[in-house]
């Protein structure tokens, strides 16, 4: 009868012999239940709740409503009957949907990434394209890892170094990820063994004959950038395009070497290329739309998540991502203490702290990209409150970073990294911790971010406002709670906004001062969604 719902009432076996009752009651409704694992004032229940608080706060540091609204609900639900603790769990999660961070959340990272995803920005009237044979210059940690996620998606993935033993290395970076993956049950020998096939490593331009497209991925610097692309691109299929993927070296300049500007485009990873599911691609002032529109299917192929971005030094993720880094070098050069640094940054929601970061990507490459656009600006170039230190740091003492064992941490062979104790001295000044504003040094390092978003924005840099979010929080780890730089000035509100800029601007340099756009978008209350709304123009027609 319970098999085939025809029961109207079930049996409980009590002390007293059987109980009968209605077939609805849950058992959460009979005398005597007991919750699992204890409520929340009982031995078990009351560990679970203080560990899991503290557990909570370490990982969000307080950032996202949702799941501090899920330990409250459940809290306070316990110790209630089950009508009333439903009725607290509504109240929550309506107050979580009024929540500004859950709607820009929301946007960014659900309707406006799969937007993305599935081409938003590709332009019209381009026959779809595929790449089938895929050829990479440089194996080194970037183009191998571009040749795993190609061969992945079943191309056919020529990996050129200058080197057999190098072009040998990168594929080996491959059988690494295999073999991690074979550990892990996610794939097989069969399957392992067949994209393995697919990559080549070679020095022989000629083996990159009949390229679809070929992405350059050779190290910052213009001469040899401009020596493969001469020596490869004539190695490609006809209505086959071709890529580099740097970081910061505008397009327009590298397509200088290009037989054909029009089919040059920037394709720009990141690191790891495996994991990070971002790929900013760069229009040149020649690059066609079409280039564009194969760009994006290759993306689209190797199924990750595109951007597009006009030409410019640092084009819009390194720019962005230079001032985060910065701040952090300029807040230790005035002193804050480096362990405050770290945490604060921490507690904004970005996913590493200044300084770590720093190490992480190398202190003599951002020495060098800066040497660099010294060298390219002339007396244009402004001088910023961390050129000082990163000097001194790098050409100095030699601390460059993570690959060398020191740079602003030491890592030790035995045990696990830790801030350089030599930080003080070397700045020469600490401040006292207890004079400092926590909230401030927040502010400082997600204000500094979203300003360069949005003068990236006003330059026309970018000139979509999902790219800009999407980009800064799959790029690099931009605070998600945001929803993105442009979602975090909208939820503070443009005036607001403007007002705390100029404050930090009078008290810690220009570097903070807000742009002729964000001073009329306060003057008359906008919003980069009302303003600059994507689908603006379709609802129009």
């Amino acid at each position: 009868w319970l098999k085939e719902g025809l029961a109207q009432e079930k049996i409980k076996l009590g002390k007293k012999g059987p109980e009968v009752y209605p077939i609805s009651v849950q058992p959460w409704d009979m005398p005597g239940y007991k919750i699992p694992g204890g409520d929340p004032h009982g031995k078990g229940g009351g560990q679970v709740f203080t560990i899991g608080n503290a557990t909570l706060h370490k990982q969000t540091h307080g950032n996202f409503p949702a799941q501090r609204y899920i330990m409250s609900c459940v809290y306070e639900g316990l110790q209630v009957p089950m009508e009333a603790g439903i009725r607290i769990e509504t109240r929550y999660f309506t107050k979580l949907l009024m929540d500004p961070r859950s709607k820009a959340m929301i946007r960014s990272l659900f309707l406006s990434m799969q937007e993305l995803a599935k081409g938003a920005r590709r332009p019209a009237g381009v026959a779809p394209f595929q790449v089938k044979k895929l050829g990479i210059l440089g194996a080194g940690m970037m183009g191998a890892g571009i040749a795993y996620v190609s061969a992945q998606a079943g191309m056919e993935v020529v990996l050129l170094d200058t080197d057999q033993a190098n072009a040998e290395k990168g594929k080996a970076y491959s059988e690494k990820l295999l073999k991690k993956a074979l550990e892990r049950g996610k794939t097989t020998e069969e399957k392992a063994g067949k994209l393995l096939g697919l990559i080549t490593p070679t020095t022989n331009y000629d083996d990159l004959k009949g390229c679809d497209l070929v992405i350059e991925a050779v190290f910052e610097n213009r001469d040899i950038k401009a020596e493969v692309t001469k020596k490869s691109e004539p190695m490609l299929a006809e209505g086959g395009i071709y890529g580099s993927n740097t970081s910061t070296l505008p397009i327009t300049g590298l397509a200088e070497a290009s037989a054909k500007p029009d089919n040059f485009i920037g394709i720009h990873f990141f690191s790891p290329v495996d994991k990070m599911q971002l790929v900013e691609i760069i229009m040149g002032k020649k690059t066609s739309d079409e280039t564009l529109a194969k760009a994006m299917d290759y993306v689209k192929q190797i199924r990750k998540t595109p951007i597009v971005v006009n030409d410019s030094r640092g084009f819009y993720t390194s720019r962005c991502f230079g001032t985060y880094v910065g701040e952090g070098i300029a807040m230790l050069g005035e002193g804050v203490p480096p362990a405050m640094i770290e945490n604060v940054g921490k507690m904004t929601g970005m996913p590493m702290a200044p300084l770590a970061l720093n190490d992480e990507v190398a202190l003599d490459l951002a020495y060098k990209v800066r040497e660099q656009t010294k060298k390219d600006l002339g007396d244009k170039y402004v001088s910023g409150p961390a050129d000082g230190l990163l000097e001194e740091m790098v050409v100095k003492i030699g601390r460059v970073g993570k690959k060398a064992g020191k740079g602003f941490y030491d890592y030790p062979a035995d045990g696990k990294k830790k801030l350089w104790p030599g930080l003080s001295d070397l700045v020469g000044k600490s401040l006292d911790p207890e004079s400092l504003e926590v909230q401030e040094l927040k502010n400082r390092f997600l204000y500094i971010q979203a300003l360069e978003a949005a003068r990236c924005f006003e330059e026309g840099v970018v000139t979509d406002v999902r790219d800009a979010d999407v980009g800064a929080i799959l790029g690099w780890g931009f605070a998600p709670w945001t929803g993105g730089p442009l979602s975090l000035i909208d939820m503070v509100g443009a005036k607001e906004f403007v007002e705390a800029c100029d404050r930090l601007a009078q008290k810690y340099g220009p570097r903070f001062t807000p742009s002729k756009l964000l001073r009329e978008m306060a003057s008359k209350g906008e919003t980069f969604y009302g303003r600059f709304a994507p689908n603006k123009e379709k609802a129009a027609a």
